[in-house]
């Protein structure tokens, strides 16, 4: 099971298995789909290695037991968490639940031979987020404009080909494993802007989302489904989708109940609505929680979840209008509506108020609604940050946004009710085109289950997991050429904050004015004089006053913004002096030279790990290095001299700027 044909294995290679394969074990489990699956995991890696496994039965000279918990000391555990223990020299998993078995014993793999080295107090391990969700951006049938994936970047579905369910779903097993391993537990299996073919998913074609289900099941992973709001039209045939008609209630009531028929532990709907130009309540007259409503009334009775997005903004502005500014967008339409939302609704909201961008504040709707679960999205797809053809580990942006406090106390990881990431694999042989991305599905897995992680043992983990046994030389070049991939990235983008700077559609490459009078509200306002957007209460659109103190008064002023996000709130002459001492023209010069020199320190690293990595996957990336070096020169060069001309400053230190 460990290694299945030419999958890459990621951060599950055989070798990972070494220590519990080796060893005496006992599994004492029910028989549901993941107790088989860590049974199943246990005697391959026996099969292996030299071990051996016994299901139910005694065995006193175990190495390694996972069982249930016994009545006394479950209640800590809740449904998949699990407690671990070492005493005598036996190493115990207990769980409450199947899953929290498979959970535990993916840890133990994990901690290798130190989960088999002394002694271990009993130690809990439970998820902060109950939902940990991938959504898919995926095209049953391929979308003329939008392809097989949307802003996919690793090739095409695992799920659909050729307008229909994969006949071979081994892939999507494999992937199951790899989502279990690193804590996912709940998968969106085609696009949130959903075309005809992807709708019709939800009435006459479920059985082929019950057959993805049937796949995912055993490693307890729910499967949810992208749904239009205006299905009752679009499938049953009504006049109207109105949530308040009888009629499409019942609609809705009739085709959840279909869907659990086929699909028993179906975990819910996903729905974009509203929003750039997908249909919604707003129709009718009605708001946002009634849309959310009417389907979580649905699903209510089976115990299902409908995740709403709040990604809804007017992407029809005239750019010359200053008071209209996206970034208040999400705030602004869901704040009134805080406590209407039924309590199995959650609203969707972007980590930060635009788009997914290399820097944003963290959206102000996070910790504004105490009366409204919430679920907070990240992008694992790397649309604006290098699309998988560079580097860029996200992990440090991630745990800054669910580290980040909204009014000083509780943290954003853990006001939210679950994590909620576009995935970023296709069937590409690497599962995400660039095998160092590979990072990032990892390590929003292990954020997800504990918002609270330091990044970088997470990546500790991935490096030693996907390398097992890897000498220093190879763990300490693969952090070199990710730990800090995202500042570099960021420096010779988009600076300060202001975001965007990319070619308008598919947004890859500099574009400078790209989006400057396009009616997405995606704007910089450089002009001759000053650079940046003023989202100040005091003379510009009034979104720093969305925030909760002390970060409405931060953001406020100029000379309290943190300087990485200055240009997002505030618009600056451009000899306007950073706290780094810096003025913000040189600031921009400078970081653009350093981007693309750290770019070519990075591929000199990897250079130089040939011998120590396997030569296609070492060759896949220095390919990549190679357009992401001509691709940070070119970022560098466009953004410097679009900013020479502006403003008329020459670099103070004299360089060449094209």
């Amino acid at each position: 099971m460990t290694d299945s044909g030419d999958l890459d294995a990621a951060w599950l290679p055989s070798a990972a298995f070494r220590a519990v394969g080796s060893r005496r074990s006992l599994v004492r489990a029910g028989d549901g789909p993941p107790a088989e699956t860590v049974y199943a995991e246990l005697a391959d890696a026996c099969e292996r290695f030299g071990g051996r496994v016994v299901r139910d039965g005694g065995d006193g000279d175990a190495e390694l037991v996972l069982e249930p918990a016994g009545d006394d000391l479950g209640d800590d555990l809740g449904d998949e968490g699990f407690a671990l223990t070492r005493r005598g020299g036996t190493t115990t998993v207990t769980a409450s639940g199947e899953r929290g078995l498979l959970y535990g014993l993916f840890h133990v793999v994990r901690l290798g031979e130190d989960a088999f080295r002394g002694e271990r107090a009993r130690e809990v391990h439970r998820p902060a987020l109950a939902t940990r969700m991938l959504d898919h951006w995926d095209n049953v049938a391929v979308h003329p404009v939008m392809g097989q994936v949307e802003r996919g970047y690793a090739g095409g579905s695992l799920f659909w080909a050729d307008g229909r369910a994969r006949g071979d779903l081994d892939r999507v097993r494999a992937y199951g494993r790899l989502l279990a391993a690193c804590g996912i537990n709940a998968v969106a299996v085609n696009n949130v802007n959903v075309h005809e073919t992807e709708a019709r998913l939800l009435t006459d074609r479920i059985g082929e989302v019950a057959a993805i289900a049937d796949v995912l099941r055993p490693y307890g992973i729910r499967t949810h489904l992208s749904v239009t709001f205006a299905a009752p039209m679009v499938l049953g045939g009504l006049p109207t989708a109105d949530p308040l008609d009888g009629a499409v209630r019942d609609w809705w009531a009739e085709a959840t109940g279909r869907v659990y028929e086929a699909i028993g532990d179906f975990g819910g709907y996903v729905v974009k609505a509203d929003s750039e130009g997908q249909p919604g309540p707003f129709a009718y007259g009605r708001s946002h929680a009634d849309g959310a409503n009417v389907l979580a009334a649905a699903l209510e009775p089976y115990g299902g979840t409908v995740h709403w997005r709040a990604f809804v903004y007017d992407h029809r502005q005239d750019w010359r209008d200053r008071t209209t500014d996206r970034a208040r967008a999400a705030y602004d339409h869901f704040t009134p509506l805080d406590g209407e939302f039924a309590p199995n609704a959650v609203l969707q909201v972007k980590h930060g108020p635009m788009d997914f961008q290399v820097r944003e504040p963290v959206s102000p709707l996070i910790g504004a609604m105490p009366r409204t679960r919430l679920a907070v999205e990240v992008q694992a797809t790397q649309e604006y940050t290098g699309q998988q053809r560079h580097v860029c580990w996200l992990g440090p942006m991630w745990s800054e946004v669910l580290r980040f406090r909204p009014d000083g106390g509780v943290s954003a990881g853990r006001l939210a009710d679950g994590l909620v990431a576009v995935s970023n694999v296709g069937d590409d042989p690497f599962w995400t085109g660039h095998p160092l991305a590979q990072a990032n599905l990892y390590t929003f897995g292990r954020l997800a289950w504990d918002p609270a992680a330091d990044p970088h043992a997470v990546l500790d983990e991935w490096i030693a997991l996907t390398h097992p046994g890897a000498p220093a030389r190879l763990a300490d070049g693969l952090h070199a050429v990710l730990d800090g991939s995202w500042s570099t990235y960021e420096k010779y983008t988009a600076p300060l904050g202001v975001g965007f700077m990319v070619q308008p559609g598919h947004h890859y490459g500099p574009s400078v004015d790209g989006y400057e009078y396009s009616p997405w509200g995606t704007y910089h306002f450089a002009d001759r004089d000053g650079v940046g957007v003023d989202r100040s209460a005091a003379t510009g659109t009034g979104y720093a006053a969305q925030y909760a103190d002390p970060w409405a008064k931060v953001y406020e002023s100029p000379e309290t913004c943190p300087d990485e996000l200055l240009l997002f709130f505030h618009h600056v002459p451009y000899g306007h002096v950073l706290h780094s001492g810096k003025t913000v023209i040189q600031h921009i010069y400078d970081t653009h030279f350093e981007g693309v020199a750290e770019v070519e320190e990075a591929r000199r690293v990897w250079a130089g790990l040939a011998d120590l990595v396997d030569p296609a996957r070492h060759a896949r990336v220095a390919e990549r290095y190679e357009e992401q070096l001509r691709s940070a020169r070119e970022w560098r060069d466009q953004i410097n001299s679009y900013f020479l001309r502006k403003s008329g400053v020459p670099d103070e230190r004299g360089r060449t700027i094209h």
